[in-house]
């Protein structure tokens, strides 16, 4: 397994290498996610329920990702940037500090959303009969936090050292291992949505095991290890700098639950926990169709970063510049399939006739904008590469923070739509927040790469 040369050959070429295998991860790990809801929302005369119950945990597991992606997010493209730089004991620092602050936060939200699951499901909208379901398994869920946050936090590092086929292997297993359990323990051994708890668990604490045994190889050019108190407090100023880029992930991740849980509040007040099970439909079609856009951010990332610190601005404007372009070639084509054939993907994740007319409403309304994500992606994707804290902090709250939640509310009671004003919510972000974020990219990417370049 080569590791891929950021500084050489042609840029488009490069994303590719590291695109690819990053999008066969992700593929892989889909399909993990696919089948599990499929088989948790065909268990025998409680799928839907169960699938509701899902939906009301995503939240608390967009908290846990948000946390995970505050310490990577910020981590991997200032890593990137110090190995471009040449300066190998500074990105040891930049690893070691996400290792440390992974585990560290890992624990301490093991104990938090144990002790208050219950409440926090509750506060989210769960009803007395989809709150069984919900506990039964997230609290299963949460004892694998520790080893979710390390083995999808750690594995940006093993990408951006120009490994991502061995990225690609750390997730595979996981998602593979979790393909086989799930049937066991959700059908065979009668665990229902339980077994379908810890086959997640098993996978993550094996994924984790790969990442760390890699990072801790003789192929890792930098290795792991947990940083002292003491050493911490010496690198407060690089804590800092993580925390600062980091935010833009951690927001978008916070932001991210924010909205499930208005949505499902809204909707469970206008419509009904079958209108819970929808959204959690449209989100697990959402996350489907959004896979070859993560591979493409995530595999052009390292590079923009790679060549930023390295001081050639020129492949980092063709770095930009192929990712858009991949990106929305893809977006045009996956937004045109669902608008003209919504049946064929709600019916990968459940066929529950009672579902399919308000899902198809639903899906045709939430993705009538999908092509906009792409603006939004790469205006993020850029701001991040270039450790742009500001602009990629003010972008992630706007979306979000400033359009969607508050549309969330004002579309359904205000104007009346009621839940169609839920799923409308996200396409008039995707347009106002996605064209923000990309002009302000290309006005501030270009004034910023051109005074790099007078000072060369």
């Amino acid at each position: 397994m080569k590791q891929i040369d950021f500084s050489r050959g042609n840029v488009g070429i490069c994303i590719a290498k590291s695109a690819i295998p990053l999008f066969v991860a992700q593929l892989i790990n889909l399909l993990y996610n696919v089948v599990d809801r499929i088989y948790i929302a065909r268990i025998p005369d409680v799928g839907t329920q169960s699938m509701g119950a899902i939906g009301l945990c995503f939240p608390l597991i967009i908290l846990i990702l948000a946390f995970t992606n505050l310490y990577a997010g910020g981590g991997a493209p200032i890593f990137s940037i110090e190995r471009g730089r040449g300066d190998k004991d500074k990105a040891s620092d930049y690893i070691n500090i996400v290792f440390t602050l992974e585990v560290m936060t890992g624990l301490l939200l093991t104990l938090i959303l144990f002790l208050f699951s219950k409440k926090l499901l509750i506060l989210f909208g769960a009803s007395d009969t989809s709150l069984q379901y919900a506990l039964a398994y997230f609290r299963i869920y949460i004892i694998g936090t520790v080893f979710s946050m390390l083995a999808i936090g750690l594995n940006p590092f093993i990408n951006a050292e120009g490994f991502p086929v061995i990225g690609m292997v750390t997730v595979a297993i996981g998602a593979v291992l979790n393909l086989i359990l799930d049937p066991i323990f959700i059908f065979s051994l009668g665990l229902e949505i339980r077994g379908a708890a810890f086959a997640t668990l098993i996978s993550q604490v094996v994924s984790a095991i790969f990442v760390i045994s890699f990072l801790k190889s003789k192929r890792s050019e930098y290795g792991i290890k947990i940083l002292s108190f003491r050493r911490l407090l010496a690198l407060k100023k690089e804590i800092l700098n993580v925390l600062g880029l980091g935010m833009t992930s951690f927001i978008m991740q916070v932001t991210n639950s924010l909205v499930q849980i208005a949505c499902n509040s809204v909707l469970g007040k206008t419509g009904g926990d079958i209108y819970i099970s929808i959204m959690a439909l449209v989100s697990s079609i959402r996350q489907m169709l959004e896979v070859p856009l993560l591979a493409l951010v995530e595999g052009s990332s390292p590079v923009i970063s790679f060549n930023y610190g390295a001081g050639d601005y020129r492949r980092v404007k063709k770095a930009g510049a192929y990712m858009f372009l991949f990106e929305i070639v893809y977006a045009l084509l996956i937004w045109g399939a669902i608008i003209v054939f919504p049946h064929f993907f709600i019916a990968i994740f459940s066929d529950d006739a009672s579902l399919l007319e308000k899902t198809q409403a639903a899906v045709k309304i939430y993705f009538s904008t999908f092509v906009f994500m792409t603006f939004q992606y790469t205006g993020q994707t850029m701001f991040k590469s270039l450790n742009m804290k500001r602009q990629a902090i003010f972008f992630s709250l706007l979306r979000k923070v400033v359009i969607v939640i508050p549309l969330t509310y004002i579309l359904p009671y205000s104007f009346g739509f009621g839940t169609d004003g839920v799923f409308m919510a996200e396409p008039v972000s995707n347009v106002l927040g996605g064209l923000a974020s990309f002009l302000t990219m290309l006005f501030v990417t270009r004034k910023l790469l051109r005074k790099k370049d007078v000072e060369l």
